[in-house]
């Protein structure tokens, strides 16, 4: 029993001189996040870093990118596309945006045409007059959008072959 407790009091003192002798781990903020334990007390202070208590710290590595076959690069690095196929896509670029202009252009007339240059008819559920601005307001500002977005299409246009 004596060699017992002898056993138990020699771990304990072993234990915490292992404690006492281990290093400190500091997490330091920043991109990236710096966990380490080559620091001293003064530099973890100066750069803001909190000792981590607790569990063990478990170090992942990540792994290395494989470097892309000959057979990769054959296939995805040519990405040259034959010019007659290139006309075509343009073709159909130019025509969905050309659609896209023709629908534009017609909201645009329509809301120019509800706005009526800011005098527009009140409706029935407008006999308070806010409510008759808020709405011509809100036109307006649909003018606006609508315009710059119809330029938009045409600067795109443009830029085709």
């Amino acid at each position: 029993m004596l060699v017992r407790t002898a056993f138990v009091c020699w771990l304990a003192f072993a234990g915490t001189a292992l404690a006492q002798t281990a290093s400190t781990v500091y997490r330091c903020p920043g991109p990236p996040v710096l966990y380490t334990d080559s620091i001293t007390l003064k530099d973890a202070q100066d750069k803001s870093c909190r000792k981590i208590e607790g569990g063990p710290i478990t170090i992942v590595q990540g792994q290395r990118p494989v470097a892309a076959s000959a057979a990769d690069l054959s296939r995805h690095g040519d990405t040259r596309i034959d010019p007659a196929q290139q006309r075509t896509r343009d073709g159909e670029r130019r025509f969905v945006l050309e659609t896209e202009l023709r629908e534009a252009e017609d909201r645009l007339a329509a809301t120019q045409r509800d706005y009526a240059g800011g005098n527009a008819e009140r409706r029935g559920d407008e006999r308070n007059d806010q409510r008759y601005l808020d709405r011509m307001a809100e036109l307006k500002a649909s003018i606006a959008r609508q315009e710059s977005d119809l330029q938009a299409l045409k600067r795109e246009i443009s830029k085709l072959p």
